[in-house]
C-alpha cells in the first residue's frame, strides 16, 4: 500500500480542503480533534510527551515489523493512551493545523541534529527517525482517509 509521503508539504496539500464541516467515515473525531491527535503523535515522537511502554518487551519486534510493513492501520482502533474527548487546545481548526506544521518542523529539526536519537512509543517501543517517519506516514494516511482527504 502507498502511504502519504511523510513531509510537511504533502500533509498541508492533503489538509488544504479540510473544514469543520467534514465528517469522519468512521470513528467520532471532529476535524480539529483529528489534527490535534496527530499533533500529539508528533509530540510523542520528539519526546514532548512521555508514556510508559504498554506491550511486553518480547512483542516489540513484531510491533516494529508492522511499522515497516505495507499493512495499513486498522479502522476504529482504540489506543488506550488516547484520551477520549480531550479538551481542544486550539481556538479553531486553522490554528490546530498551524500547530501541527510547527511541530513537524520541530520533528525534522530535532532528528537532523540528533541522528541517533530514539523516542519511545507505548505500542512500538524505542523508535528512530526512519521508524517514526514510517509510523507518522501510516498514521496520517489513516486519519486523512478517515476524513476523505486522500
Amino acid at each position: 500500500m502507498n502511504f502519504i509521503k511523510p513531509d510537511l508539504e504533502s500533509f498541508l496539500i492533503a489538509l488544504d480542503g479540510l473544514t469543520d464541516q467534514h465528517t469522519a467515515k468512521w470513528g467520532d473525531m471532529t476535524p480539529q480533534r483529528m489534527i490535534e491527535h496527530l499533533s500529539n503523535s508528533i509530540k510523542l515522537s520528539i519526546g514532548d510527551i512521555k508514556m510508559e511502554l504498554e506491550i511486553p518487551k518480547d512483542k516489540i519486534q513484531k510491533a516494529q515489523d508492522f511499522i515497516a510493513s505495507e499493512h495499513p492501520m486498522p479502522k476504529n482502533f482504540k489506543a488506550s493512551y488516547v484520551v477520549e474527548n480531550e479538551a481542544l487546545r486550539n481556538e479553531n481548526l486553522e490554528l490546530a493545523i498551524d500547530e501541527l506544521a510547527c511541530l513537524w518542523v520541530d520533528f525534522e529539526l530535532l532528528y537532523s541534529e540528533n541522528e541517533d536519537l530514539k523516542n519511545s512509543h507505548p505500542n512500538f517501543g524505542e523508535l528512530n527517525y526512519k521508524q517514526w517517519l514510517k509510523l507518522h506516514s501510516k498514521h496520517f494516511n489513516h486519519h486523512f482517509e478517515q476524513f476523505g482527504l486522500i
